[in-house]
């Protein structure tokens, strides 16, 4: 059994009430948005946040793995980012763009559209070469499109899609970017961003992880686009998060449970893995399996499974950012924030880590 039972994301009615989305706004300076990623995946700094608030510590992610002890538990996101990008036009001739949200099966998807005129239930798209999408309905921003062709979705993606950069990435992907915003040890196909925190990891670190006892366990959640959105509400409890497929494999349940039986720390790697494992285990136990969610953590939950979070820097208002608050600690983050822009650190997807203890009040 692991601790602190889920309760309605065990936020104190009046926190949740009130909490107000521009308490989550900060200054960043564009300069420090990642245009591009280090020369090598470790060559990333690491900001380690410990407690005190006040306690931070600089050094470069080459030194993470001696901020870990024999036994620790690393649970990476294994999910794949897809060439989830897409151009074409409509039956009149105007240009669009998609960006696949979500594949449903093999001919069927969730997404978005760019276009002058939204286009209608009913109506024909097209890609490639003469390859037919038809929008079959929409709900609020998504639309639900057929592909009418006997490659299913993601053969198609495959061929004519390109990689989806984060929007704040001011340029056109590049061959570059087909390997580096992509972990090197994502395996299965479905999201449509990166699980950032990964980015930092090279073969030769998980090696040395491996020979320093360090155990590694997977999860997959596919990261949709929602990742990328602001809280536009003013109070943060009226957000709705949009859902994510995960899988939480029966090893990584066992070995999360070894560890807290023995006294070892159970690291997410990225606010992916931490969501997935927290999301399985809203009943007071981790489960095995596959499901979806749309959990939204912010300052108040009570977590149930994660002791330390190795994560990137995340946009103001996000609800990343609010998520780090509730693991952290609010000022906590506030404090790390303030360090990281003053120390001119890389922000957000091919920006630098921070490792984070867990707030003693979360």
């Amino acid at each position: 059994m692991l601790a602190r039972p889920y309760t309605d994301r065990a936020i104190p009615l009046n926190f949740k009430l009130f909490m107000r989305t521009d308490a989550f706004d900060f200054h960043l300076p564009s300069e420090l948005i990642a245009q591009f990623p280090s020369t090598e995946r470790r060559a990333s700094r690491l900001l380690r946040v410990g407690h005190p608030p006040n306690q931070l510590t600089d050094g470069t992610f080459a030194d993470f793995p001696q901020c870990l002890a024999p036994g620790d538990v690393l649970v990476f996101n294994d999910t794949r980012v897809i060439r989830a990008r897409l151009f074409g036009q409509k039956a009149s001739g105007g240009q669009i763009e998609i960006l696949v949200e979500r594949v449903l099966d093999n001919h069927h998807a969730l997404c978005f559209i760019r276009a002058s005129h939204a286009p209608k239930p009913g109506s024909s798209l097209s890609i490639g070469d003469h390859i037919e999408l038809r929008v079959l309905d929409r709900e609020n921003d998504l639309y639900r499109l057929h592909f009418d062709t006997e490659q299913s979705v993601l053969n198609v993606l495959d061929q004519y899609g390109n990689l989806p950069l984060p929007p704040y990435i001011e340029r056109h992907a590049n061959a570059n970017d087909d390997a580096r915003y992509q972990t090197v040890y994502a395996r299965q196909p479905g999201a449509v961003a990166a699980p950032t925190a990964g980015l930092h990891f090279d073969e030769a670190m998980l090696a040395e992880l491996d020979q320093l006892g360090i155990i590694r366990a997977n999860v997959t959640l596919h990261v949709g686009a929602g990742t990328f959105q602001p809280v536009r509400a003013e109070h943060i409890h009226e957000h709705v998060m949009h859902n994510e497929r995960y899988d939480i494999p029966q090893h990584t349940v066992d070995a999360i449970l070894h560890a807290k039986q023995h006294g070892h720390r159970v690291v997410a790697i990225g606010t992916t893995s931490l969501r997935a494992l927290e999301a399985a285990a809203q009943s007071g136990r981790l489960q095995v399996g596959a499901g979806e969610t749309n959990i939204f953590i912010t300052p108040g939950y009570s977590f149930q499974v994660v002791d330390r979070l190795l994560t990137n820097f995340h946009l103001p208002k996000s609800t990343l950012l609010m998520l780090v608050s509730a693991f952290a600690g609010f000022d906590t983050i506030r404090h790390a924030y303030a360090h990281a822009i003053q120390q001119h650190y890389r922000f957000f997807s091919y920006g630098d880590a921070m490792l984070l203890e867990r707030s003693q009040e979360s």
